[in-house]
Protein backbone atom coordinates (compact mmCIF):
# COMPACT_ATOMS: atom_id res chain seq x y z
CA UNK A 1 0.00 0.00 0.00
CA UNK A 2 1.12 3.35 -0.75
CA UNK A 3 1.71 6.04 2.02
CA UNK A 4 0.97 9.28 1.16
CA UNK A 5 3.10 10.34 4.49
CA UNK A 6 5.83 9.74 2.71
CA UNK A 7 7.58 12.12 -0.05
CA UNK A 8 8.15 9.18 -2.23
CA UNK A 9 4.35 9.21 -2.86
CA UNK A 10 4.22 12.85 -4.20
CA UNK A 11 7.20 12.27 -6.19
CA UNK A 12 5.45 9.62 -8.20
CA UNK A 13 2.54 11.66 -8.96
CA UNK A 14 4.04 15.17 -9.51
CA UNK A 15 6.43 13.18 -11.70
CA UNK A 16 3.58 11.17 -13.54
CA UNK A 17 1.05 14.05 -13.84
CA UNK A 18 -1.27 13.14 -11.68
CA UNK A 19 -2.46 16.03 -9.48
CA UNK A 20 -6.09 16.35 -9.67
CA UNK A 21 -5.57 18.35 -6.30
CA UNK A 22 -3.98 21.42 -8.07
CA UNK A 23 -6.21 24.38 -9.18
CA UNK A 24 -3.47 25.60 -11.10
CA UNK A 25 -4.12 29.53 -9.75
CA UNK A 26 -5.45 31.31 -7.16
CA UNK A 27 -8.94 29.84 -6.08
CA UNK A 28 -11.23 32.75 -5.72
CA UNK A 29 -12.05 32.31 -1.85
CA UNK A 30 -8.22 33.20 -1.18
CA UNK A 31 -8.41 35.97 -3.67
CA UNK A 32 -11.53 37.51 -1.29
CA UNK A 33 -9.83 36.75 1.51
CA UNK A 34 -6.61 38.24 0.52
CA UNK A 35 -8.77 41.69 -1.05
CA UNK A 36 -8.60 42.58 2.65
CA UNK A 37 -6.02 44.64 3.80
CA UNK A 38 -4.43 43.42 6.73
CA UNK A 39 -0.97 44.63 7.05
CA UNK A 40 2.38 42.41 5.94
CA UNK A 41 1.77 38.95 7.59
CA UNK A 42 4.06 36.24 7.93
CA UNK A 43 2.16 33.00 6.21
CA UNK A 44 3.37 29.06 6.37
CA UNK A 45 2.40 27.40 3.15
CA UNK A 46 2.67 23.78 3.64
CA UNK A 47 2.53 21.02 1.22
CA UNK A 48 2.41 23.95 -1.05
CA UNK A 49 2.82 21.45 -4.14
CA UNK A 50 2.87 23.67 -7.14
CA UNK A 51 2.67 27.32 -4.94
CA UNK A 52 0.28 29.43 -6.70
CA UNK A 53 -1.21 30.79 -3.81
CA UNK A 54 2.46 31.14 -1.90
CA UNK A 55 3.12 33.09 -4.67
CA UNK A 56 -0.07 35.22 -4.81
CA UNK A 57 0.68 35.64 -1.08
CA UNK A 58 4.46 36.80 -1.90
CA UNK A 59 3.34 38.99 -4.59
CA UNK A 60 1.32 40.96 -2.01
CA UNK A 61 4.43 41.77 0.26
CA UNK A 62 3.58 38.85 2.75
CA UNK A 63 6.74 36.76 4.27
CA UNK A 64 6.03 33.96 2.61
CA UNK A 65 7.23 30.26 3.93
CA UNK A 66 6.04 27.29 1.54
CA UNK A 67 7.32 24.23 2.60
CA UNK A 68 7.11 20.64 1.11
CA UNK A 69 8.42 17.19 1.50
CA UNK A 70 8.43 16.21 -1.85
CA UNK A 71 11.39 16.87 -4.78
CA UNK A 72 8.87 16.76 -7.86
CA UNK A 73 6.29 19.34 -5.60
CA UNK A 74 8.99 21.51 -5.18
CA UNK A 75 10.36 21.16 -8.81
CA UNK A 76 6.98 22.66 -9.75
CA UNK A 77 6.56 25.08 -7.18
CA UNK A 78 10.17 26.76 -8.42
CA UNK A 79 8.41 27.32 -11.98
CA UNK A 80 6.05 28.83 -10.57
CA UNK A 81 7.89 31.09 -7.89
CA UNK A 82 9.81 32.67 -9.93
CA UNK A 83 11.69 35.30 -8.64
CA UNK A 84 10.20 34.19 -4.86
CA UNK A 85 11.32 31.23 -5.14
CA UNK A 86 13.55 32.13 -1.92
CA UNK A 87 10.98 31.45 -0.17
CA UNK A 88 10.65 27.84 -1.04
CA UNK A 89 11.63 25.45 1.67
CA UNK A 90 12.48 21.53 1.31
CA UNK A 91 11.08 20.34 4.73
CA UNK A 92 8.74 17.88 6.88
CA UNK A 93 5.89 19.86 8.22
CA UNK A 94 6.05 17.95 11.76
CA UNK A 95 9.87 18.65 11.59
CA UNK A 96 10.26 22.48 10.84
CA UNK A 97 11.11 24.62 13.02
CA UNK A 98 10.41 27.81 12.62
CA UNK A 99 8.88 30.75 14.60
CA UNK A 100 5.28 31.61 14.70
CA UNK A 101 2.88 32.34 12.37
CA UNK A 102 0.25 34.98 11.78
CA UNK A 103 -1.56 32.71 9.05
CA UNK A 104 -1.11 29.03 8.01
CA UNK A 105 -2.91 28.55 4.62
CA UNK A 106 -4.24 25.19 4.49
CA UNK A 107 -5.39 23.90 0.68
CA UNK A 108 -5.35 19.75 0.09
CA UNK A 109 -2.82 19.50 2.77
CA UNK A 110 -5.23 17.98 5.56
CA UNK A 111 -6.91 15.37 3.36
CA UNK A 112 -3.85 14.08 1.89
CA UNK A 113 -2.35 13.02 4.84
CA UNK A 114 -3.25 9.56 6.51
CA UNK A 115 -6.07 9.43 9.18
CA UNK A 116 -3.44 8.57 11.90
CA UNK A 117 -1.66 11.98 11.57
CA UNK A 118 -4.67 14.45 12.22
CA UNK A 119 -4.25 14.77 15.98
CA UNK A 120 -0.30 15.28 15.09
CA UNK A 121 -1.20 17.95 12.65
CA UNK A 122 -4.12 19.49 15.28
CA UNK A 123 -1.18 19.68 17.93
CA UNK A 124 1.43 21.16 15.38
CA UNK A 125 -0.93 23.96 14.15
CA UNK A 126 -1.78 25.12 17.49
CA UNK A 127 2.16 25.78 18.08
CA UNK A 128 2.80 27.26 14.37
CA UNK A 129 -0.18 30.06 14.48
CA UNK A 130 0.35 32.63 16.85
CA UNK A 131 -2.08 33.33 19.45
CA UNK A 132 -5.61 35.26 17.82
CA UNK A 133 -3.40 34.76 14.35
CA UNK A 134 -5.52 31.94 12.02
CA UNK A 135 -5.29 28.69 10.26
CA UNK A 136 -7.03 30.14 6.70
CA UNK A 137 -7.88 28.23 3.91
CA UNK A 138 -10.32 25.08 2.45
CA UNK A 139 -11.38 21.93 4.33
CA UNK A 140 -12.73 18.50 2.60
CA UNK A 141 -15.77 16.68 4.17
CA UNK A 142 -16.12 13.31 3.36
CA UNK A 143 -17.00 10.07 5.01
CA UNK A 144 -14.72 8.19 2.39
CA UNK A 145 -12.98 5.35 3.55
CA UNK A 146 -9.95 5.64 1.15
CA UNK A 147 -7.77 8.43 0.22
CA UNK A 148 -6.39 10.48 -0.31
CA UNK A 149 -7.99 12.89 -0.61
CA UNK A 150 -8.85 11.95 3.07
CA UNK A 151 -12.61 13.67 3.81
CA UNK A 152 -12.76 14.88 7.36
CA UNK A 153 -15.87 15.12 9.38
CA UNK A 154 -16.94 18.43 10.72
CA UNK A 155 -17.04 17.10 14.19
CA UNK A 156 -13.78 15.83 14.26
CA UNK A 157 -12.34 19.07 12.55
CA UNK A 158 -13.65 21.09 15.64
CA UNK A 159 -11.54 18.16 17.90
CA UNK A 160 -8.53 18.72 16.02
CA UNK A 161 -8.49 22.45 16.01
CA UNK A 162 -9.67 22.55 19.53
CA UNK A 163 -7.35 25.95 20.48
CA UNK A 164 -9.21 27.31 17.59
CA UNK A 165 -12.45 29.25 16.89
CA UNK A 166 -14.14 29.03 13.20
CA UNK A 167 -14.88 32.75 12.45
CA UNK A 168 -15.44 32.07 8.83
CA UNK A 169 -17.48 29.00 7.00
CA UNK A 170 -18.97 29.00 3.68
CA UNK A 171 -19.09 26.60 0.71
CA UNK A 172 -16.29 26.64 -1.54
CA UNK A 173 -16.90 29.41 -4.24
CA UNK A 174 -15.21 26.56 -7.07
CA UNK A 175 -13.60 23.21 -6.32
CA UNK A 176 -12.27 21.09 -8.52
CA UNK A 177 -13.69 17.72 -9.48
CA UNK A 178 -12.07 15.79 -6.60
CA UNK A 179 -13.57 18.06 -3.70
CA UNK A 180 -16.92 19.62 -5.54
CA UNK A 181 -19.85 19.61 -3.43
CA UNK A 182 -17.62 18.66 -0.14
CA UNK A 183 -15.22 21.91 -0.30
CA UNK A 184 -15.61 24.48 2.39
CA UNK A 185 -14.12 28.08 3.11
CA UNK A 186 -12.98 28.64 6.35
CA UNK A 187 -11.02 30.81 8.80
CA UNK A 188 -10.10 29.54 12.39
CA UNK A 189 -8.62 32.00 14.70
CA UNK A 190 -5.99 31.02 17.25
CA UNK A 191 -7.52 31.63 20.85
CA UNK A 192 -5.30 33.30 23.42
Amino acid sequence: MKDSARPQFWDERFAAGITPWDFGGVPPDLRTWLATPRGRLRVLVPGCGSAYEARALAELGHDVTAIDFSDAALAAALKVMGPYSDHLVKADFFRFQPAVFDVVYERAFLCALPRARWRDLGRRMSTLVRSSGVLAGFFYFDDNRSGPPFGVAPSLLDELLERFERIEDRPAAQSLGVFRGKERWQVWKRRL
